[in-house]
């Protein structure tokens, strides 16, 4: 059973955010908290809490043990952005974009370990 969190319009980019989720694909849980705990980034905050909250939403929703559970996926896929200007020299402006994100953590079991049968 896969258990899923999203974090829709972060204010991160998506390209920023995705350098902290790719760390954590693949890992058990508890080794992708302490990793996100160590990394000095924005985004690591970021997919901390929504890591945590997809825990939690297996622990609460579907009775799954935290410590069986890895990182299946982590995503950062971009939003919308906000437009807004900044003033330049002789009475210009141009246009800067603030960007947003949708974070995503999917968690599932470990894969079985497969036995040698030779």
């Amino acid at each position: 059973m896969e258990v899923r969190s999203v974090h829709k319009y972060a204010r991160i980019s998506s390209q920023k955010a995705r350098q902290v989720t790719r760390a954590i694909r693949g890992m058990p849980v508890s080794q992708a908290l302490s990793v996100l705990d160590f990394t000095p980034k924005k985004a690591a905050a970021l997919v901390g809490k929504v890591l945590r909250s997809a825990i939690a939403n297996a622990e609460n929703n579907h009775e799954l043990d935290a410590e069986e559970l890895i990182v299946r996926s982590a995503v950062a896929t971009p939003g919308p952005a906000l437009k807004r200007f900044m003033p330049r020299a002789r009475g210009s402006a141009s246009g800067i974009k603030k960007r947003l994100s949708h974070i995503t953590v999917v968690l599932g079991p470990q894969p079985e370990a497969e036995s040698d049968s030779k």
